[in-house]
């Protein structure tokens, strides 16, 4: 355990350990941006509406995998903090079993009811031969890709802040080459996309396990657990980022379904080009939310008040600054950021890529503070208050807010639901934090 965390000054303290998160989250971003970018430009506009039909999927298992990681790597910082380092090995050593035998099975039951799944989702009839190889490959990449996300987790608890940032830039770098390599030069369109997930994630697995091989390291993993006590706290811990993540999922469910309904697969693909935004924000913010969970939950655990606070005013300082930067980039820039993922001849899904930007801006001023907000209370263990946070912006008021403009309002202008439902969240989660600011909570 790093004793900066808990007597270090904050501001470098934080940073050391924000930075490297935040450019393991950034690699991963640009990853996925360019991913974007190569489907959009040298696939087809249908092909990005192809990937954003899977996100609500793909969601439920992302939301299962972080659930475990950030609330059990949470319970283990906690631990830490009071030196109790086999408690901590055991929370790392069932939330690692639990992600894989998790992975394990959706991989199977995606293959058999494929089809069914991808109806769900609401797949035209028309992109079922295009989305369903991509389907059955990365189905079977998930499991490699959530056991490295709780990996990355733990090990940053343990003071391996860089091993796992390093791998994560890698990993992210490898896939940019060979997404250029397989989309471009062989042609492989979607299955070369998820091709190069593969190889990248594998690798950034084997990178992460580097850490068993530390001298120093003070989680260790056991495969034979004879109490499994620590899943349902960790579970209920890390609940409200589950709520965050399938949430966000079901929410580009109901969207899809509208968008299809209403615009057809042009609007699913330029929707697509802002859900990119989104996520980029989104990884932003958890990269400084990585780092305050960990600083935090630490610092619970050896009951240091004053320095919660802290912590936490550098870590909303580093959001808003963020959040202003991007906002500004949306407001002068539209048409070059809808160019980046397509290209010129899907003119009327450019078209209406920038007029959803024009309408969804406001999100990006509140959206990492709330994220800010819900990871907060999940690091001092309220994870009632952090998943009404996570309900609130995720899943009831956009939903809500959805179907009701979409009724009241023509489209495009019913996507006004979104960036209102994240500002009433915004304020729940000041009336909540003014009940668990740190000089009350315990």
């Amino acid at each position: 355990m790093d004793k900066a965390v808990l007597s270090g000054p904050i501001i470098p303290t934080f940073l050391r350990f924000a930075i490297p998160s935040i450019l393991g989250l950034l690699a991963i971003t640009t990853a996925s941006i360019v991913d974007g970018i190569f489907v959009g430009q040298f696939v087809s506009a249908e092909g990005l509406a192809a990937i954003n039909l899977l996100i609500p999927y793909l969601s439920l298992i992302f939301g299962l995998a972080l659930m475990l990681s950030i609330g059990g790597a949470v319970r283990a910082g906690y631990y830490l903090g009071q030196k109790r380092f086999a408690a901590a090995s055991d929370v790392f050593s069932q939330c690692l079993i639990a992600i894989v035998v998790i992975g394990l099975s959706f991989m199977l039951l995606s293959w058999f009811f494929a089809d069914s799944i991808l109806g769900f989702l609401g797949t035209p009839e028309s992109l079922l031969t295009l989305i369903r190889p991509y389907f059955y490959i990365i189905n079977a990449v998930l499991v490699v890709q959530i056991s490295t996300m709780v990996m990355y987790y733990f090990i940053r608890q343990d003071n391996a802040q860089t091993l796992a940032s390093s791998a994560l830039i890698s990993g992210a770098l490898i896939n940019i080459v060979l997404d250029a390599l397989f989309i471009i030069v062989f042609d492989w369109g979607l299955k070369g996309a998820a091709a190069a997930t593969a190889i990248a994630q594998v690798i950034q697995l084997i990178m992460l396990s580097r850490y068993f091989l530390r001298a120093e390291k003070t989680l260790s993993f056991s495969l034979t657990q004879q109490h499994w006590s620590e899943i349902k706290p960790a579970m209920f811990n890390g609940g409200s980022e589950f709520i965050n993540e399938i949430s966000g999922g079901l929410v580009i469910l109901v969207l899809n379904w509208l968008l299809v309904s209403r615009l057809g697969v042009e609007g699913i693909a330029a929707f697509a080009v802002i859900n990119y935004l989104i996520f980029i924000s989104l990884m932003l913010y958890y990269g400084i939310s990585d780092a305050l969970h960990l600083v935090v939950s630490q610092n619970h655990g050896a009951q240091n008040v004053q320095r919660i606070r802290q912590f936490l005013l550098t870590a909303l300082s580093c959001i808003l600054l963020i959040s202003i930067s991007l906002t500004l980039c949306l407001v002068f820039f539209p048409e070059q950021i809808s160019r980046l993922f397509l290209d010129e001849t899907a003119e009327q899904t450019l078209l209406l890529s920038q007029q959803f930007i024009a309408l969804l801006w406001p999100l990006f001023l509140i959206n990492g503070v709330n994220v800010i907000m819900s990871i907060y209370l999940t690091a001092i263990q309220k994870p009632i208050p952090s998943m009404v946070i996570a309900l609130s912006r995720g899943l009831f008021l956009p939903v809500l807010l959805l179907l009701l403009f979409s009724w009241l309002l023509p489209e495009p202008e019913f996507l006004i639901a979104l960036p209102l439902s994240e500002w009433l969240t915004f304020i729940i989660a000041i009336v909540l934090f003014s009940w668990y600011r740190p000089s009350k909570q315990t």
